[in-house]
């Protein structure tokens, strides 16, 4: 990325948008978010000029300058004290897999796995590891979220789906960290019905990122297919399901096999930066709380090979409505009656790379975490049509849950009980600030009608398909932008909420 560059022009697009901003009249009442005002943003979000806003890329680079731009119309002003104004830049290093090999033992035995049913990744440039004790280990932590069986200097074969018991224990990627901090060299992860194995091995040779400050990953990881683990674990005297199903207990151990491992692996490794973008609307009676939304401007960038009739994973769903609406939300927040409290808004980076953005600003806010009083995540909005009741994920605090019930009921919406959105709580950026101690909701109708969800993630969801047209049922979207505004205003007003 080309900082001196980008900055400047990030500056000049705010400096001309003020103006406008604050000498626009109060509105005594928010007028309602439009499906046009969403689609305009969309478009241009969504279009191929963006380069599917992969973070690091000129995508980003025009991804930010708009998000800048229509903030500043908005109203919105840079955090004050930033070094980087309206920029709070993240270091990462992505890494690309070139390949790999991995030879077992079986009780002394030579055993092969078929080629396609194993994927390897180094965590540095080249890495060789000889007679590697293998130990499967379920979901790698036992029911009080404690690493569950010996894995030091061992192959640890974890479970990629969530553990069924314990309080929320952590998705994979932070089980996988967590057998590395145990000393694990090596982790593959089984690869269940939970996630596709030809989607798994396509990306084989994509390029992950990490947070430039994250602990390191053990020095070999990867997965196997279902049937290959299968395989391994029955030529071992296992039987797969049967372990499958025994480490379902919180109580599970483990099982030592009697199998050794011989891998290799390369990969190629460079630094960048990318940015969240974050901004202020200061409030009229600040009391040293503030109400923050946040969305992340990221997706997948130039996802498929050279020849492939679409190229680009535009994102138009997952997220440039989100961004979409958390600007037409800040425009409303910043020309009607000024609420009491600040309000900050964020557009988080890396989000598709595991939170990555929202984890860092928790580990380096840029406001006081305590300060924040809720934080409203807005993701994969334009999901259902008007009329979808309203889910919250992260709901369960009364308080909190009343305000959300108010607002939505006063717009005439229905709210949802079912619960059966708390199944994405951990895939959302909410999630990285609620373990800091952060009141995380996210609100709205996409995570109500589980029907039109799972008719989303199983067809356009991260693939060049999500584009923007007119298919995408905006109604719901705008519905869910003007209960953000409400929501916003109610957490805001100091008589209505204490702040808690």
């Amino acid at each position: 990325m080309k900082t001196t560059r980008f900055h400047a022009a990030v500056a000049a697009i705010a400096l001309l948008a003020i103006a406008p901003a604050a000498s626009a009249a109060a509105a005594k009442g928010d007028a309602p978010i439009t499906e046009a005002q969403l689609a305009d943003h969309i478009k241009i979000l969504a279009s191929d000029a963006f380069e599917g806003r992969a973070p690091g890329t000129e995508g980003e680079d025009r991804t930010i300058a708009y998000i800048v731009g229509e903030w500043a119309k908005a109203g919105l002003e840079a955090v004050p004290g930033s070094t980087t104004p309206w920029l709070q830049p993240v270091p990462f290093v992505e890494t690309q897999s070139l390949g790999g090999t991995a030879k077992f033992k079986v009780g002394g035995r030579d055993f092969a796995l078929e080629d396609d049913g194993i994927i390897l990744s180094s965590r540095d440039a080249s890495i060789s590891l000889a007679d590697l004790p293998a130990v499967f280990v379920g979901y790698g932590l036992d029911g009080a979220g404690k690493v569950n069986a010996d894995v030091k200097g061992k192959l640890a074969i974890m479970l990629f789906d969530n553990a069924p018991f314990g309080d929320k224990l952590p998705r994979y990627r932070e089980r996988r960290q967590m057998l590395a901090d145990a000393g694990a060299t090596a982790v593959l992860v089984i690869a269940t019905d939970a996630v596709p194995w030809k989607a798994l091995r396509e990306s084989a040779g994509a390029k992950s990122v990490r947070l430039a400050s994250a602990k390191p990953g053990a020095p070999v990881s990867g997965f196997l297919s279902l049937e290959a683990a299968d395989a391994l674990l029955k030529r071992a005297g296992q039987d797969g399901a049967a372990l499958r199903e025994a480490a379902n207990s919180p109580d599970y151990k483990g099982a030592v096999l009697p199998v050794t491992a011989d891998i290799t692996a390369t990969s190629s490794t460079r630094a960048f930066a990318s940015n969240n973008v974050i901004a202020k609307l200061p409030g009229a009676k600040p009391d040293g709380k503030a109400v923050l939304f946040l969305g992340h401007w990221d997706h997948l960038g130039i996802c498929a090979p050279e020849g492939a009739a679409d190229r680009i994973c535009n994102g138009a769903v997952d997220n440039a409505s989100g961004i979409a609406v958390l600007i037409e939300v800040a425009k409303r927040l910043g020309s009607g009656v000024r609420p009491d409290r600040d309000i900050y808004f964020m557009a988080t980076t890396a989000e598709e790379k595991g939170l990555l953005g929202a984890h860092y600003f928790a580990d380096h806010p840029v406001v006081p975490l305590s300060d924040i009083t809720v934080a409203l995540n807005i993701d994969t909005i334009a999901i259902s049509p008007r009329g979808t009741p309203v889910a919250t994920l992260g709901r369960g605090k009364p308080a909190y849950d009343a305000v959300v019930r108010e607002a939505a009921t006063k717009l005439g919406r229905k709210v949802d009980e079912d619960g059966e959105a708390d199944a994405f709580i951990q895939r959302q950026d909410g999630w990285a600030l609620g373990a800091k101690g952060v009141t995380s909701l996210m609100v709205g109708g996409s995570f109500s009608d589980m029907k039109l969800l799972e008719a989303f993630l199983g067809s356009d969801y991260h693939s060049a398909a999500d584009n923007f047209s007119d298919k995408i049922p905006l109604g719901g979207a705008a519905e869910d932008a003007d209960l953000h505004v409400a929501i916003g205003r109610a957490f805001a007003d100091t008589k209505r909420w204490a702040g808690k």
